[in-house]
């Protein structure tokens, strides 16, 4: 899934060594993780511990759902969705881009849904991660 670099489960990241650990693209991760918090209430997150394998992912809830995944990488971090099939058809309707839509419809279908993971080593995804948190949010 992930090229995680937090790994130890006695150690939670903290802001400091995401800082590190991110480097430049903290600062990605930061304004997006402000954007989320400034555009919707009843956001909350959480650090947990999936494993060895998984390592430490922050979770970000609307409410009591799970809204999408931030998992810390060296010098980038992904950007985890999981899409029930409402959700994949509003998706189909938007105007994010078409390399997105086309990972979503490949994706393998499970019970909870269809997984979309985004490397963000930039701003180029900004946009389109904003429109699927909102789509996310309403479905």
């Amino acid at each position: 899934m992930s090229e995680t670099v937090f790994k130890d489960k006695r150690t939670p990241p903290d802001e400091a060594i995401l800082a590190t650990i991110l480097s430049s693209n903290y600062k990605n991760y930061s304004e997006l993780k402000t954007s989320i918090f400034h555009h919707y209430s009843d956001i909350r997150e959480e650090w947990k511990y999936y494993g060895q394998k998984y390592g430490w992912q922050l979770k970000i809830f609307y409410k009591k759902r799970n809204l999408l995944f931030i998992i810390p990488a060296k010098s980038y971090f992904k950007v985890v969705f999981i899409f029930g099939d409402r959700a994949v058809e509003e998706i189909e309707k938007t105007e994010l881009s078409t390399e997105l839509k086309e990972r979503l419809r490949s994706a393998r279908k499970y019970a909870e849904g269809r997984g979309l993971s985004i490397e963000v080593k930039d701003n180029t995804y900004r946009e389109d991660i904003m429109k699927l948190i909102e789509i996310k949010r309403k479905n």
